[in-house]
């Protein structure tokens, strides 16, 4: 038996319950291109390959399931026990895996399934999206408060830069909780599994400024906007996008970050 890892974040999921109601909010089909991240023992993977590699013997589908390990010793004990049963299987670091090769190699679109260690799940979400073309959804399990910050709506305690840098490229659905007993060893907070559907084009026009300007309006949660990007627009740029400068920034839906970032590139 392979023990937990501090320094990979590890958190194995063991609760049957738990399992199948992911199984079940993924809905994998025969020609699926499943690719789950972090799989661990592979209590995940398991019902997984079941519904996808041997539904598709079974109807002369192509459906796959691949899975990115950076454990050795958990990768060695997939390689024994599950590898044999359709697995494929990439020994590896998820944050330097090139997710646009393995569609091409499938030839469609992903479905990724992860139990995403803590340390690295945003700088892992933002790494999945930079080739958004390659992705059909996402369903992720992360600490609760993490998915709040990524399902949350303007306005609300949760909402900020997380939210609205993901809200271009995904629609997002938080599906249910997960307590701490869930899991060995258990963590000190709460989970959730949310769903992300990508988007084939984004919600609105992205420009390059997209990414400086809300990192800028988030910088100091409590500054206006007129405050927080004297560096980008004045208060007349500002109010010519239709925005009050005055506004906190927790304030704006995504697109209106849009319409700013669009001022930004034509003053």
């Amino acid at each position: 038996m392979v023990f937990a890892r501090k320094r990979f974040g590890q958190n194995f999921l063991h609760d049957a319950g738990v399992i199948a109601h992911i199984v079940e909010a993924i809905d994998p089909r025969a020609d699926d291109a499943l690719v789950e991240i972090g799989p661990g023992h592979g209590v995940l993977t398991r019902p997984l390959l079941d519904a996808v590699v041997t539904a598709a013997a079974d109807s002369r589908a192509s459906g796959s399931l691949d899975a990115v390990e950076i454990d050795r010793d958990l990768a060695a004990e997939l390689r024994a026990t599950l590898v044999p049963r359709g697995l494929v299987l990439h020994e590896g670091d998820a944050l330097r895996f090139d997710f646009a090769a393995l569609a091409a190699t499938r030839g469609r679109k992903l479905r990724v399934v992860g139990n995403l260690p803590y340390n690295v799940s945003t700088p892992l979400l933002f790494h999945l999206l930079t080739t958004p073309s390659v992705l059909q959804d996402l369903h992720i399990m992360l600490q609760r408060e993490v998915i709040e910050r990524i399902c949350a709506a303007p306005g609300s305690d949760a909402y900020g830069r997380l939210t609205v840098m993901l809200a271009p490229w995904v629609a997002t659905e938080h599906l249910f909780d997960v307590g701490p007993g869930a899991f060995r060893p258990a963590p000190k907070v709460w989970s959730a599994v949310a769903r992300l559907t990508v988007r084939t084009e984004p919600a609105f026009t992205l420009a390059p400024t997209y990414a400086a300007v809300v990192a800028a309006a988030f910088s100091q949660r409590r500054k206006t906007l007129r405050n927080a990007l004297r560096s980008w627009l004045d208060a007349d740029a500002i109010s010519a996008c239709g925005i009050d400068p005055g506004a906190r920034p927790e304030t704006l839906a995504p697109a209106e970050f849009g319409r700013l970032a669009a001022a930004v590139v034509n003053v």
